[in-house]
């Protein structure tokens, strides 16, 4: 059957209203009002834990935990020389501040620390500025005839 104006109807379920317990027997939630007969869960002020299992150790209290997460550790968004070449091929960038790696797409936050890595190869001259470099990707920059420019350093001085 072809689907037209006149036979138009909206998905299963998409105009159902809110559940409104308590309001008779006719309402199909009367009476325990979706609660059912006795136990923990019919009485009021009842709130279980997610996982609740009746009593039985929960499952995520019965599994072994393995290793520990260093609340001290710092996360750096890594970028190649790769990604940054092709960006000075196909836009012509000559420089990368820090406000320029969501712009350009390299990051995915504003706010996140930038490292570079040696991965790729620079052709052209450019002046990077991130929070850390490694040896090699400092070393291709300044070999390109760039600049690698520390963004704390900068600050501090």
């Amino acid at each position: 059957m072809a689907k037209n104006l006149s036979n138009l109807r909206a998905p299963k379920k998409a105009n159902t209203g809110r559940k409104r317990v308590g309001r008779g027997m006719g309402s199909g939630m009367g009476k325990t009002s979706t609660r059912g007969h006795k136990g923990q869960g019919a009485r009021t002020g009842s709130s279980m834990m997610r996982g609740f299992e009746g009593g039985q150790m929960p499952i995520h209290r019965r599994l072994p935990k393995r290793g520990f997460t260093n609340i001290f550790r710092v996360e750096y968004a890594v970028i190649n020389l790769s990604r940054i070449a092709e960006l000075v091929a196909t836009l012509g960038v000559a420089e990368i501040a820090l406000e320029d790696y969501k712009k350009l797409g390299l990051s995915g936050s504003k706010k996140a620390l930038i490292k570079i890595l040696g991965d790729g190869d620079l052709v052209a001259p450019i002046t990077i500025t991130a929070h850390k470099f490694s040896k090699s990707a400092a070393e291709k920059i300044e070999k390109a005839g760039g600049k690698a420019i520390v963004a704390g350093a900068a600050e501090a001085a």
